[in-house]
């Protein structure tokens, strides 16, 4: 809650405004039942009429000074709890644009969305109801009860022992209930991770006819989370009735007690009604206790969720004084890299030259690292031992923004926004001018079926590009990377969902674009590399073989192996013309 705090004084002027409001609402508040004394002991049975006057313009001035200070409290509270919910669901957003590529690894989609939705809702509510509330019972409680035993210490003592036992079942309730949300808010990022797995991949779920086996997955889920919800709800049954009955005994020792006293004439009538009017400013906190108890151990739960993302520190980030180039050349080196993920070598000893404004092409068997080596160019992971260097200059020495923002890549998936075909090409460049997206989408093969859509370059695509073919997700994917001119270029199979026409207009394309950049082109096929300056055939994480073309050829090692396997066909074809 220490947090929250540091949350809250950041709109202090807000707060302070609510809480003078408040405070207002509370004096008024407590000076009714005073002024019903008087109204009773001065005017009625005194008959004294400008008492009674007096007292009942002053009741109406308390009624109207709590609906006007009332609406303040009400309005200004509300205005902070929106505030702070912003704050809040800013800083984790923002914090989470600044962690690397691993902690995404192993974190899912639907864990991250529960924390910036379900736990940020928990502490608005609680900042714009539970806090209020709380603060504000605690003013009545105290305040009331120095009133009352300024009124008869007898009955307030009488009142007030009644109620201790209700603070040891509290205590006992934040221990339970602190303990059920932790799992409750662990279920709900659980069953979201599945719901939006599913929707996500609701295609794949309904060509295996899957649907039985994906609705008894999560029947089972809401049935844990039911389980869970009710052994909170158990709690709730067994110690609120206890509370409840507990603040109606003080009640009933009032009336009982009270009566004794104003028949003894120790006591007025008029007290007996201010003590009525006053006690209940104790019950209500009371009472309230479970209910507050209930939403601060939510809230101290969303909290500490929401909390332990935020001071999760980014173990890739820019140094204090680190190097930021206006522009970068793209002389890239990598000097005996090493890289490990979960423990296991993915890249072995990796050494190689690359000059600016060379084609790269790397090749190689699955899982032999190719992304990998791509993602250490960004900075997206951090070698383990060696160095990698972009213009001579340490990649970790580089200024992170300026590292990335000289660097266009297509992903290995291609993933479009939910947006039009303008705004997802323009995504790495938005200044691009509409000649330069026309000339990308025309440089990428897919500027004609862009015009063929009825709106253009105005269509609207669905989620992850959905309606689109791979194909055209990818072309559109290479538009966009080549809109952004950055002197650095990565393609991972950017090609793999062409058909070998379009692939070779593409690549054709991109040639005369390419030598402006040190593009780096990852593929399966070797149409797709063989105009490279430099081939990189990679296994098992190493360098087996380096060249061109023609060099790889001629050594006759795994890269002129491929090239049999692949042109097999078209060799045979030959063979039997001849």
């Amino acid at each position: 809650m220490n947090r929250i705090i540091k949350y809250l004084i950041k709109h202090k002027n807000k707060l302070l405004v609510g809480t003078i409001s408040m405070l207002v609402v509370i004096a008024a508040d407590l000076c009714i039942p005073y002024m019903q004394k008087e109204f009773l002991d001065s005017g009625i049975i005194k008959g004294n009429h400008t008492v009674i006057t007096y007292t009942i313009a002053g009741i109406l001035l308390m009624s109207l000074i709590k609906a006007t200070f009332g609406y303040c409290k009400e309005y200004f509270y509300d205005l902070i709890s929106s505030d702070v919910h912003e704050d809040i669901k800013n800083d984790l957003f923002k914090h989470l644009q600044k962690l690397e590529f691993e902690y995404y690894d192993g974190m899912n989609t639907g864990e991250l969305m529960s924390r910036i939705g379900e736990d940020a809702e928990n502490i608005w509510q609680t900042i714009g109801y539970g806090l209020r509330l709380f603060v504000e019972n605690i003013i009545y409680f105290v305040f009331s009860t120095i009133i009352l035993f300024s009124l008869n210490w007898q009955l307030t003592l009488a009142c007030i022992i009644v109620m201790i036992p209700i603070g040891v079942i509290e205590v006992k309730l934040e221990k339970i209930f602190g303990s059920c949300y932790e799992k409750i808010s662990d279920k709900t990022a659980e069953i979201n991770t599945t719901a939006q797995e599913n929707i996500a991949g609701v295609r794949l779920v309904k060509a295996f006819a899957r649907e039985k086996y994906e609705i008894s997955k999560l029947l089972k889920m809401n049935r844990e989370y039911y389980d869970l919800n009710m052994e909170q709800g158990k709690a709730i049954g067994k110690y609120f009735p206890p509370i409840e009955f507990l603040t109606n005994l003080s009640l009933i020792i009032m009336i009982t007690l009270g009566g004794y006293l104003v028949m003894k004439d120790k006591i007025t009538l008029g007290i007996l009604v201010a003590f009525s009017g006053y006690i209940w400013n104790l019950i209500w906190p009371m009472r309230m206790l479970g209910e507050l108890t209930d939403m601060i151990s939510r809230t101290s739960a969303s909290a500490k969720k929401i909390f332990n993302i935020i001071d999760r520190l980014p173990e890739i980030k820019s140094d204090a004084h680190c190097f930021t180039p206006e522009n970068i050349k793209g002389d890239i080196e990598f000097r005996n890299v090493y890289f490990k993920y979960n423990n296991e070598n993915v890249l072995k000893d990796i050494s190689i030259k690359i000059p600016s404004g060379s084609t790269v092409a790397i090749m190689g068997t699955t899982g032999s690292g190719k992304s990998t080596l791509m993602n250490l160019i960004g900075r997206h992971y951090d070698v383990c031992s060696g160095e990698i260097l972009i213009d001579g200059v340490n990649l970790k020495d580089y200024n992170l923004k300026s590292l990335r923002g000289n660097m266009s890549i297509v992903p290995q998936e291609s993933f479009l926004f939910s947006d039009t075909i303008l705004n997802n090409i323009t995504f790495s460049n938005n200044n691009a001018s509409f000649e330069e997206v026309k000339n990308a989408a025309t440089l990428s093969c897919c500027i004609n079926f862009i015009e063929n859509l009825p709106e253009g370059f105005d269509t609207e695509i669905g989620e992850r590009g959905i309606g689109l073919s791979g194909g055209q997700k990818q072309r559109i994917s290479i538009a966009r990377a080549l809109v952004r001119q950055a002197p650095i270029m990565i393609l991972d199979d950017a090609t793999s969902a062409l058909d070998m026409e379009t692939e070779h207009r593409l690549l054709q394309n991109l040639k005369g674009k390419t030598k402006t950049s040190t593009t780096f082109i990852i593929a399966h096929r070797i149409s797709a590399v063989k105009d490279a300056d430099i081939i990189i055939y990679l296994e098992n994480g190493e360098i087996k073989e380096s060249g061109t073309h023609k060099e790889l050829l001629d050594r006759k090692g795994a890269y002129y192996n491929i090239y049999c396997q692949q042109f097999k066909d078209f060799s045979d074809k030959e063979k039997e013309v001849v």
